[in-house]
């Protein structure tokens, strides 16, 4: 193939696939922080997203995303010139950016694509109805997720206002975030919110699914590098660092705050490191990430709490990790910026380079925090008012995978009978149940 590079393209097809894993490391972690009776809910949520962004940005979501490359439009691609990845095929025996053949950025970009969709469904875990968060999550990809990909990294405004991004931490953690927040409020409250026991039914399989995120995540932020070279390399030691410092921190903010040592704790340390140095991965050094990570590890815990403050009802606290840890993360390259490690060339704050990177920083994550948002709650209403957008009490009360799906996530024996099957202990044995 006409320039093809070998060591590059085997990299970015890695990371890809590192990516992918993302989504049913994600599902395993949602499942384990869910009750029982929404484990599967919540894992048919990220498998359906695979599944739906896959074809989407195929048809078009890659053309909006990126368009035919002039940057003529700052807000949006196009729905024809990529329309079924045909640069894929019609280029097929030359190699593209960085020596890797266009099928390849594809497949690379869909990832993304499918990881951020699968974000937002653990805000609304235990009630969203599954049919609406199919349509949910096929509306929500073309109007938001991918405007929001060209302003950043096909040659939008974001893009050329001069805005760093490494690897998603705008794109991706704040976009889905927000969204995450706008359909919550719209979705409501699970029933006992506040009094209800929602406490996580299966802690191992939380720990599964944060180490394979973490795993995954090299792919995510070093693949961002497009390239098998340097960058990757940073992107790769940043990522390490950063999260490490965010668990230490996290844990030792519980500690301070009389709560003892916890997987829930250390592996939510895990998601805002990574989420919050995502962003940065390429551009700042390793102390810089180790501040990045240590300062999203303090500050997530106290942003979880915000929706009891506020009364949302974010379940698995998308909202406050990845809307607060990614916008932090962008924001924390106004301040750790090394101009020998980013495209621009520029410095943070505390590299000599002054204010103005900072506040270009703060102002388009803001913007994409409010679009992402108001278009979520939106999109949320107008299904609330057609196909419905809940389940009814009786199903949320029963257990949604029963409802949703006709499945339950154990059927555990229960001397000798199915979990289903068997009986019901009581005093009296005369009263126990053939």
């Amino acid at each position: 193939m006409e320039g093809l590079d070998t060591g590059n393209t085997a990299w970015i097809l890695t990371s890809a696939a590192l990516v992918l894993l993302m989504t049913p490391a994600l599902a395993l972690f949602y499942g384990g922080l869910t009750r029982a009776t929404s484990v599967i809910n919540m894992m048919m949520k990220c498998l359906v997203a695979i599944g739906l962004v896959s074809v989407v940005w195929v048809l078009i979501g890659e053309s909006l995303a990126i368009g035919d490359g002039t940057g003529e439009n700052p807000f949006i691609g196009d729905f024809t010139s990529l329309f079924g990845s045909r640069h894929a095929i019609e280029v097929l025996g030359t190699a593209g950016l960085g020596g890797v053949p266009n099928a390849v950025w594809t497949a690379f970009g869909m990832m993304f694509a499918i990881i951020t969709v699968a974000l937002i469904a653990g805000a609304v875990a235990d009630r969203m109805k599954f049919s609406a968060w199919v349509v949910f999550a096929t509306v929500w990809v073309i109007v938001v997720y991918c405007p929001v990909a060209y302003w950043v990294w096909g040659g939008g405004w974001i893009e050329d206002w001069g805005v760093l991004d490494f690897a998603g931490g705008t794109a991706v953690h704040v976009n889905a975030g927000a969204a995450a927040l706008g359909l919550a409020i719209v979705v409501g409250r699970r029933i006992g919110w506040k009094d209800g026991n929602f406490a996580p039914h299966n802690l191992p399989l939380v720990l599964l699914g944060a180490g394979l995120l973490w795993f995954g995540w090299f792919g995510f932020n070093a693949g961002s590098a497009f390239a098998a070279d340097g960058f990757a390399g940073l992107a790769f030691l940043n990522t390490q660092v950063a999260t490490a410092a965010a668990v230490l921190a996290w844990l030792l903010i519980d500690r301070l705050r009389g709560i003892k040592p916890s997987i829930i704790g250390g592996c939510s340390g895990v998601v805002a490191g990574l989420v919050a140095i995502t962003p940065a991965a390429g551009y700042v050094t390793p102390l810089g990430a180790i501040a990045i990570g240590a300062v999203a590890g303090i500050i997530c815990p106290f942003a979880i709490g915000l929706k009891h403050k506020f009364g949302f009802d974010d379940a698995l606290d998308v909202v406050g990790l990845h809307m607060v840890a990614g916008f932090w993360g962008s924001v924390s390259l106004g301040l750790f910026a090394f101009a020998e490690a980013n495209v621009l060339g520029v410095d943070g704050l505390f590299y000599g380079g002054g204010f103005e990177l900072l506040g270009k920083q703060a102002a388009a994550t803001g913007v994409v925090l409010v679009y992402s948002a108001v278009v979520a709650f939106v999109i949320g209403l107008i299904l609330k008012f057609t196909i419905g957008i809940r389940i009814s009490e009786e199903e949320e009360l029963a257990g949604i995978d029963a409802a949703q799906h006709g499945e339950a996530g154990y059927d555990l024996p229960v001397n000798g009978n199915s979990g289903l099957d068997a009986p019901v202990a009581t005093a009296d044995p005369e009263k126990v149940s053939a």
